[in-house]
């Protein structure tokens, strides 16, 4: 009885940029949507200013912490999230680019 020994499964092809969005248009988007996360929280921050002094943590209004602090941590988070992705999506396109040559 001569069986030849069972085929291992195909490898699924790996998730490239060409597969998926282009870089650009990652940046893009992800630039878009971190630009509208900083004008909403400044502009709402601003605009219920009133409705948030009415709020009290530890004995000061909300509204004071989120000009003293809450804004500013805000702020940061989203200076770190645009450094990641733009970090990832720049190894992605340079992973490609070299890839392609």
């Amino acid at each position: 009885m001569n069986q030849t020994p069972p085929s291992p499964p195909p490898t699924p092809a790996p998730v490239t940029t060409t597969d998926a969005v282009p870089p650009w248009v990652a940046m893009r988007r992800m630039t878009a949507i971190l630009l509208l996360t900083w004008f909403m929280v400044t502009f709402l921050c601003i605009w219920f200013a009133r409705e948030l002094d009415q709020l009290h943590l530890f004995g000061w209004p909300v509204s004071f912490y989120m000009a003293a602090q809450g804004t500013m941590l805000i702020y940061l988070a989203i200076v770190a999230i645009y450094i990641r992705r733009m970090r990832r999506i720049d190894q992605l396109a340079h992973r490609e680019q070299s890839h392609g040559e």
